[in-house]
């Protein structure tokens, strides 16, 4: 199996540096719209057999046109954003800087259970990405397609290369930003990080 998968394209949140997290179910902005349409317009040709997308709409509609095609897609909330609690919807302040910067550091440091205020752990959406790794390795199709989030593909990456969560601040996440491996031998082997080539495809034309 080869896998593509990319992070949703950009929300008015993004733009505005607004903390999103899985309690808020933005929609895509303009640009986060021709960030999509670019992706569906390089890799339009594949053949996909499956789209698999998160219960939030910023992920369903980065995808929709390939959805729109009558490809077979799932909804799976195992890859939601994780949940930023009390930060969620609100802009950035030092205040809260200070509270996610000492979580991040936590996690680095392999504590796991850290969290924001009201919000979800490592812990525990590791542990939702390790019930998706596990389908990903049953599911019998030759190519699918995933969209996800910023934090959760960060996660997601770094279990999928046998790492600890303590070394995900390493993965690079931009919006559309595409990731294409493929299941060798039980192993997930990665061939392309990251990438952002269709955005600079479209500007081009």
């Amino acid at each position: 199996m080869t896998i593509y998968m990319l992070r949703h394209g950009e929300t008015e949140y993004n733009r505005l540096g607004i903390v999103q997290g899985s309690g808020v179910n933005t929609d895509l902005n303009d640009t986060g719209r021709e960030q999509a349409k670019a992706f569906f317009e390089t890799y339009r040709e594949l053949d996909f057999q499956l789209v698999v997308h998160s219960a939030l709409k910023r992920s369903q509609q980065t995808v929709a046109p390939f959805i729109e095609m009558g490809i077979p897609t799932i909804e799976n909330a195992d890859i939601n954003e994780i949940g930023w609690g009390d930060h969620e919807g609100k802009e950035s302040s030092p205040e809260r800087l200070e509270v996610y910067e000492w979580m991040i550091n936590e996690w680095k440091m392999g504590n796991f259970k850290a969290a924001l205020p009201n919000g979800e752990s490592a812990e525990h959406l590791g542990e939702r990405l390790e019930r998706f790794i596990n389908w990903l390795r049953t599911e019998p199709v030759e190519r699918l397609l995933v969209c996800t989030h910023g934090r959760t593909l960060r996660a997601l990456v770094t279990l999928l290369k046998g790492k600890s969560l303590s070394e995900m601040e390493a993965t690079r996440h931009n919006n559309t930003g595409c990731y294409i491996f493929r299941i060798e031998n039980g192993q997930f082997i990665f061939e392309i990080e990251n990438s952002t080539e269709h955005l600079f495809k479209a500007s081009s034309i």
